[in-house]
């Protein structure tokens, strides 16, 4: 019989001493890690296999969903926390299920049962959420270059720019690529001072030092970081009522 490989992730020993607990008779189960926070899971998950994480959400460092946005492959989830505030954007992330601490062992077996039919039937389909999408405002970025993690504060973001499939961020630490669309970043990220100033770009206007007429249609921005970024008449209306 081949065992589905679980990891814990949580910041409370006892959090994670129930699951186990909870976890000790099956034995279709191998406990392949239990970490206290997602560092120590990104770690795990790079030389072991795993497929189903139990994932606490507030963590220290980064939280539960700052993590599976930097995991490469990612193992099915099951969110067990103590807020219910982000059922919505756990099942956003399609996970298996979002248990409530504290929560019974029925209700924990119950969450069990679909992770392994899932995993057996390799059909994550099966329950994927067709809830609204969450524009939850972002504080900070989370951006993975080979091991190293860095957490961005939006603060320090000049602009951001598109970049076919991918997003260009350019910060005071530098310019990253991530893995998102123009779309996400123009709906998470504080409208106070982020504007889509051009289809190609989103700018902190805190950082604009000057706006000159490039053509007829277009205006350029002189920013910050020395760097100049396109803005179109409509952007240039959004900035000037944001001014």
């Amino acid at each position: 019989m081949t065992k589905i490989n679980i990891a814990i992730v949580d910041d409370e020993p006892l959090a994670r001493e129930i699951i186990k607990g909870y976890l000790s008779t099956d034995l279709e189960i191998n406990i392949v890690g239990e970490c206290e926070n997602g560092f120590e899971c990104i770690k795990l998950l790079s030389t072991t296999p795993v497929d189903l994480l139990f994932l606490d959400i507030q963590m220290p460092k980064i939280d539960g969903f700052e993590l599976l946005e930097i995991l490469e492959q990612k193992p099915e989830i099951i969110f067990c926390t103590a807020f219910d505030n982000y059922a919505i954007k756990a099942f956003e992330k399609n996970a298996i299920d979002y248990l409530l601490k504290p929560f019974s062992r029925e209700r924990f077996e119950e969450a069990l049962l679909k992770a392994k039919k899932r995993i057996t039937n390799k059909d994550s389909k099966i329950y994927s959420s067709t809830l609204p999408i969450e524009n939850k405002i972002i504080e900070r970025i989370i951006i993975r270059t080979g091991s190293k993690i860095l957490l961005i504060p939006v603060d320090d973001i000049y602009y951001i720019e598109s970049d076919d499939d991918y997003v260009l961020i350019h910060s005071k630490s530098g310019r990253h690529i991530k893995d998102q669309t123009m779309k996400y970043f123009e709906s998470h990220l504080p409208t106070k001072n982020f504007i889509r100033v051009h289809r190609g770009f989103i700018a902190n206007i805190d950082y604009i030092k000057s706006i000159e007429a490039y053509s007829k249609d277009s205006y350029m921005a002189l920013m910050e970081n020395g760097e100049k970024i396109k803005i179109s008449p409509d952007g240039y209306r959004k900035i000037k009522e944001n001014s």
